[in-house]
């Protein structure tokens, strides 16, 4: 990662866009993933500790992943003020346990497709929190238009015979959405610790945090996690290191370059996750909302991003 793409080669603009489309690519690819996850682990829908429990290993795996690929680059991933800790600790149980206790859950309740279109809405709560927060990014014409046509695609897959069958599962799709906002807000509160710690350190203490906080709170719950296969070893070791490559990538991306230039890759996420989510799953993706609604979800996103005049 940072070893084999210093910071100024991410600030090329070829290198971040390509950094970008990997790091949604592998975000969207997690939806099937971890629904398939519940199957190979043989975690009931309604088994939220196990879910928990699962989560808590993923993002404790890739964050000591991620803190012995910074040991191997010689970064001293234990010298950090008491206050940089208190800042991880806390980045680490919002942005990890938090936000991820509530995504597990809402997938089990909801089908990929739909999950990876919610989950969508993260771009525009985070345009929303910036204009509270940052003086030099407020909301424009451009960017209350890509919000209202992001919330007009999520809210379009909710929709089923017709306009008055409308359906919106609160522990499902609400949960992905609660998730989403928790995602948003955390990531702000990243950017601004990853001036004062290397991106790659941040992003394992957080994940390592988190998933410590995620397994205590699944197994004291009366959760667990039993290995039935080889398969289900496999995909938990893929969840790892999507996890590590593209946080800490993400990490890097957005220390380096301007925010407007890195989000409108978000896009790619709720496209690979539906695509996949229908190659992996068997979802069904050929009813004309669902193209729509991710039209209008990208569309929303560009125009976000769609710089004034």
């Amino acid at each position: 990662m940072e070893s084999a793409l210093p910071a100024p080669l991410f600030a090329r603009r070829h290198v971040a866009y390509a950094c970008a489309t990997l790091c949604c690519l592998l975000w969207g690819s997690s939806y099937p993933a971890i629904k398939n996850g519940y199957e190979l682990f043989h975690i009931a829908t309604d088994d939220i500790p196990s879910k928990v429990v699962f989560a808590g290993y993923r993002f404790l795996f890739a964050g000591v992943l991620l803190l012995l690929f910074a040991l191997v680059q010689r970064k001293p991933i234990g010298r950090l003020t008491r206050l940089q800790f208190g800042q991880l600790t806390l980045l680490g149980l919002t942005q990890t346990t938090l936000q991820y206790t509530f995504f597990y859950i809402g997938l089990a309740w909801t089908t990929g497709v739909n999950g990876s279109i919610m989950n969508a809405t993260g771009t525009f709560f985070s345009v929303l929190l910036a204009h509270f927060i940052y003086q030099n990014d407020k909301l424009s014409y451009n960017k209350i238009l890509g919000c209202g046509l992001g919330f007009a695609g999520v809210m379009l897959v909710n929709f089923h015979s017709g306009l008055r069958d409308f359906t919106f599962v609160w522990q499902g799709d609400g949960f992905i959405v609660l998730a989403a906002f928790i995602l948003s807000a955390a990531t702000l509160y990243g950017k601004r610790i990853s001036q004062t710690v290397d991106p790659t350190v941040m992003t394992g203490w957080q994940l390592a945090i988190g998933g410590l906080a995620l397994l205590a709170g699944g197994y004291r719950s009366g959760g667990s996690l039993q290995v039935y296969s080889v398969s289900a070893v496999l995909l938990l070791a893929y969840l790892t290191l999507l996890s590590s490559v593209a946080f800490a990538l993400w990490s890097m991306l957005l220390k380096v370059n301007r925010v407007s230039m890195i989000a409108p890759f978000n896009f790619v996420i709720p496209v690979a996750g539906t695509v996949l989510s229908a190659i992996f799953l068997g979802e069904e993706i050929l009813d004309i909302k669902y193209a729509v609604a991710l039209i209008l979800v990208c569309s929303g996103i560009w125009w976000v991003n769609k710089r004034a005049g």
